[in-house]
């Protein structure tokens, strides 16, 4: 899953947890902030397999460190730790347990759409419902997820400027959705691939940023 995930961050965000967006997009995501270094350092491995799923061609044969149920457990942990001291004048207990949701969210929605790579120890006990052999159905899922929660968002959160640039940038989000589903090449490398995510994740996370804060000064 890509950017189902987001659907995650705005369903969650409220006025009354103060959660930032953009620490809600960086949460979701997190496990994937941490597996494309982690590819790049050669400490977890992807290869690409043509045909392996209908969806995508890849084989996450071991990230035993960010996506087995051990290490998300852990990493949600740690989120939430981070959430609750960094933002110490603001976070409740509350706020940093969604924080720490909305991290471990992400390999809930990865059960659904992935092959059986997802381990719950170490490399071994290996899970995943395979949605991604069902490319059409995975698709309307994931556009789904991400579309009714932009409206639960603007519904609790909604001014008018952001409302515009909110629907701006979930429709991008479609239209790169739509691409990586249905017509997307196998890159040239793991280490193409884990640069390339890692620049989409940092790029959306500072969208939302920006998006809030325009909201801010137009208060």
């Amino acid at each position: 899953m890509f950017v189902g995930h987001y659907g995650v961050a705005f369903a969650v965000k409220t006025e009354r947890n103060k959660i930032p967006l953009w620490v809600l997009f960086v949460a979701v995501q997190l496990l994937d902030f941490l597996w494309a270094p982690f590819v790049l350092l050669g400490i977890e491995k992807v290869r690409f397999v043509p045909g392996i799923t209908a969806t995508n061609a890849l084989d996450l044969y071991y990230m035993p460190y960010t996506h087995s149920l051990l290490g998300a457990l852990f990493w949600s942990a740690v989120a939430f730790a981070i959430y609750k001291i960094g933002w110490r004048n603001i976070a409740s207990n509350s706020a940093a347990l969604l924080v720490g949701f909305a991290v471990f969210s992400h390999w809930l929605l990865d059960l659904i759409v992935h092959r059986p790579d997802l381990p719950i120890y170490d490399n071994t006990l290996k899970v995943g419902f395979g949605l991604w052999n069902r490319r059409g159905i995975e698709f309307v899922l994931e556009i789904g997820i991400l579309l009714f929660a932009m409206v639960v968002y603007l519904e609790r959160n909604g001014a008018i400027a952001r409302k515009i640039g909110i629907i701006i940038f979930v429709a991008v989000l479609v239209l790169i959705q739509t691409s990586n589903t249905f017509v997307r090449r196998p890159p040239s490398s793991d280490r193409a691939f884990a640069i390339t995510a890692l620049i989409f994740y940092t790029v959306f996370a500072g969208v939302a940023f920006l998006l809030e804060k325009r909201r801010a000064i137009e208060s």
